[in-house]
Parts: structure tokens; sequence; C-alpha cells
């Protein structure tokens, strides 16, 4: 028997309460035997509509296989690959939590080390001091007691003598004695000593802990469409290392582009460029090209970042990518042809950070990816607002040492920072004292000391900021001409590149 009929044997008529009813009125929900119909509808106070339970029964079971079939659709088309992508995003998220634990386990090691290596510093220094000031005193002891033991020698001396001519009758020998008692009488000056002392101190702890970058409360989000949980922020405080009052030009180097947009250090001697061509170039500081490396769509570069591996990543708007060049070999490591990627950064914790803008440039976002796969997207802020301009323009940005987001939006002109959390900190649009100037910035980077620096265009300088958007000091040598890309070395040497080809390094801290 159809299993959809089997309900028949069990449904009595709801008027006798008794026989089996085989009918149903669609209008008043009501099962029917042949014998009550008509008394049903001897009710004229509303239609009704009697049909048999068969008929009843296999539209259901219709109506039940279309829901079936609209379920299953929408679980196996939709809704599982997207669990399936949110345990992939956990996978990753447990494995670059794991990282950024051992990162900042190393971190904290780091700075435990060079504590370390001041406090014996500081030791040796103090124990030298000891023997210094040992060596002193003991020259001192010394001297007296020569001094001492020379008179205590003449005094026995003396006293002989005396001796002798007590016990002789010779005159003309006692006549020649000449007494000696006032000069030994005058003691020598006692030797007074203070005794160097240990000036112990109580260990201001909390001074101490200055000493380290303290950890923000971990922050954890759940989000509509995934799972996030954003990195601690490290709340830094750098040692007191001060600036120089006028930065020093160490190098200058000519590059043969027209214009540089971008530069990047691969170490303290070897810088990659790029510019208005399709060839970037890994320059050492003597102005030789080590590697030439020609980009995949033919057309000039937004932005290149060297990875902590060493590999070079650069963005292509043209073609809506971003690549990796590892070596010789070019591979194309992310794709959206929705969106243009402009400046990019490669983060502490091995991540990518991307500035990008949608093909109609009414739409702006940072995205965080981990290889090829998206982790973040940051866009709005608290309020709902864009974080960053609309329109077709440069957008470049970089990681703080405190793993801010920091990025200049040129249409805005202002420089934007974000916690890693993408939650809004600051906008910074010049100093505060000089409110009437105006301000237009181009390249920007982040130095060991969470300083931000950011090349002004129109005032031909270069603007460093603290990590909380405090002015701090202008570099703005003669020598220094359209400054536009920037970045540092390992020591916080500054590489400017201006948009007449040359690359100029800068030393700004004492």
């Amino acid at each position: 028997m159809d299993p959809r009929y089997c309900a028949q044997d069990v449904v009595r008529c709801a008027l006798c309460r008794d026989a089996v009813a085989p009918m149903y009125c669609n209008v008043c929900h009501t099962h029917l035997c042949g014998h009550c119909v008509e008394k049903h509808f001897s009710d004229k106070s509303k239609f009704h509509n009697v049909v048999p339970l068969e008929q009843l029964l296999s539209t259901d079971f219709e109506n039940k296989m279309d829901v079936l079939r609209r379920d299953l659709n929408e679980l196996e088309k939709t809704i599982f690959p997207k669990y399936q992508e949110s345990a992939v995003i956990i996978k990753t998220q447990k494995t670059n939590q794991r990282k950024h634990s051992q990162k900042l386990t190393a971190e904290l090691n780091k700075e435990g080390e060079a504590l370390h290596k001041e406090i014996n510093t500081i030791i040796q220094k103090k124990l030298s001091e000891i023997e210094e000031m040992d060596k002193q005193h003991t020259a001192a002891i010394e001297k007296q007691e020569d001094v001492i033991y020379k008179a205590h020698n003449e005094i026995k001396q003396v006293i002989r003598d005396i001796k002798i001519l007590l016990n002789t009758s010779d005159v003309g020998l006692v006549s020649k004695y000449r007494s000696r008692i006032a000069e030994f009488r005058k003691l020598p000056p006692k030797l007074k000593i203070s005794l160097p002392n240990i000036l112990h101190q109580k260990i201001d702890r909390e001074e101490l802990l200055k000493q380290f970058g303290s950890l923000s409360p971990l922050s954890i989000e759940t989000e509509e469409q995934g799972y996030t949980v954003p990195s601690p922020r490290v709340e830094f405080s750098p040692p007191d290392r001060p600036l120089l009052n006028v930065p020093r030009l160490i190098t200058e180097l000519n590059t043969g582009y027209d214009v540089i947009y971008s530069i990047s250090c691969l170490s303290d001697e070897e810088i990659w460029t790029s510019g208005n061509n399709y060839i970037m170039k890994l320059y050492n500081l003597n102005g030789e090209v080590l590697t030439s490396i020609q980009t995949e769509s033919g057309l000039w570069p937004d932005d290149t970042a060297v990875t902590r591996s060493g590999d070079l990543v650069y963005s292509d708007r043209w073609d809506s990518s971003i690549y990796l060049v590892s070596g010789t070999q070019i591979k194309t490591l992310i794709t959206q042809w929705d969106w243009r990627p402009l400046g990019l950064c490669s983060t502490s914790c091995e991540d990518l950070l991307v500035i990008m803008e949608s093909d109609d440039g009414e739409e702006s976002k940072v995205v965080r990816y981990s290889g090829s796969t998206e982790k973040q997207s940051i866009q709005w802020d608290n309020q709902g607002k864009p974080l960053y301009s609309s329109g077709y323009g440069y957008k470049y940005l970089s990681e703080n040492r405190n793993l801010d987001i920091c990025v200049v939006d040129g249409n805005a002109s202002e420089v934007v920072v974000v916690s890693a959390a993408g939650k809004l900190r600051f906008r910074y649009t010049g100093p505060p004292s000089t409110p009437r100037e105006s301000f237009n910035p181009y390249g920007i980077t982040t130095d060991s000391q969470a300083n931000i620096l950011t090349s002004d265009t129109d005032s031909q300088r270069i603007h460093i900021i603290d990590q909380d958007g405090h002015f701090l000091l202008f570099i703005h040598n003669r020598g220094l001409q359209d400054p536009h890309c920037l970045c540092v070395d390992s020591r916080d040497n500054l590489f400017v590149a201006d948009f007449a080809g040359k690359v100029y390094k800068v030393q700004y801290y004492k």
C-alpha cells in the first residue's frame, strides 16, 4: 500500500466520531465520513470545500517533497559549503593563534634577553668601578705603609745609636749627635678612607614592567558570516630613543626610473624598487642592480612588499591580482575580479594586508590574507560609516609594531589607523600647530619604536608621529625633493624615493 494513504486506517469522522473518514474539508479542516458530508454542507455560514482524503494526502505529500528538495538543494549548495569554509577558517585561526602565541613568546623572550644584557652590562660596569676603587685604596694604604715602615726603621736605628753613645766616653762622637725627637714626634697623618657601599634601591616593579610591551585583553568577536579572533593589540612601550633634530642624509641612489611608485627593504643593504615601467629591480647601496623581474601583465605594479621569508609580493590593479615572486618564479597568489589591489604589506605573523578599491571605485577596504585565504575584512567603523574614502586614487598601508594597521588615504588626505581587530584608533591630518597647511600624504612606513612616518608631497616633508597620532618631528633635508615612497631597515634607517627616480637613505635617530 502507498504510504501516503495509510493514515486513512486511523482517521475517524469528526461528526459521528465512529466511521472512517475518507473525506476532508479544506475550509474547516475537518475529517468526514460519507454519511456526514451532507450534514457538514448544511452549515451555510461558510463555504465548504470537501475533497477526498487521498487527494489531500497526495497534495500534502508533494508539497513536503518540494520542501525536502529545496532544503536539500540549499543544504548541499549553500549551507554545507559555508560550514566547510568555516571549518577551514577555524583550522587556519588555530594555526595562526599558535603562531601568534609563539611569536609573542619569542618577542617577550627577546625583550627579556635584552633587559638581561643591559643588567649584565650595568653589573660589569659596577664591578669595574669596584675594581678601580680597590686599586686606589690599596695604593693609598701601601704608600702610607711605606712611610711608616721607613720611619719605624729609622727610629730603631736612632735608638741603637743613642745606646752606643750612652756607653762611650768619646766626647767628639757625643758632640756630633743631633736630636730627631721633634721629627719623630710628628707622626704621619692617619689615613682616612671612606669605604664605598652599594646604595641599594628598591626595585620599582611598575617601572620595570614599562620596559616590556604589555598585552591588551584578548578580543573575541562573533560575526554573522563567520568567526574571527583578532590578534591582541600590543601596548608597545618603546625605550626612550631620541630623534635627531636634523636628520642626516647618508646615501643617494639613482635608479633609472622616471617615477618611483614603491620601495621595500629586503635587507639593510638591498632594496626592491618599482616605477613607471614593468620591471622591478633589486638594488644594493652602491647603486648596482642585483635582480630584475618583469611583471606578469606587462604593466607597472602598484606596490611591493617583502615577506618574512625574503620573497617579493606585488599588487597589480590592472589584472586585479597579487603575485608572489620566489627566486625567478612568479605565481598568482590572489585574484579578486570585483576588487583592485593597491597598497600591501607583510605582517609580523606572516599574513598579507592589502588595501583594495571596488571596480566601480565606490568602496575601499583592508583585507588580511593568510596565503591565499581571506581571514579578515576591514571596511566600516562602529557607526557603519566607511573607514576609507571612495573614488579612484592611491592608498598604501603598513603594520605598526603594536599591530595597528596604518593606511595612507590619498583621496581623503589623511592617515587612518585602526587596531588589528579593525577598530578605528585615530585619523591624522597634520600637526595641530599647522592647521592651515595643506596635507597630502603619499608613502607610509613604521619603525621599531612604533612611530609612523608618512611623506607629505605638498610640504615636501616627512612627518614622524607616534603610535597614538601625536606629531614628533619633520624630516625636510634640502637633499630631499618631492619625497614619496618610504621604507625602513632593521636599524631604523629611512629609505625615501622621489618622483625623479632617486632613493635616499636617511638617519633620523641619534
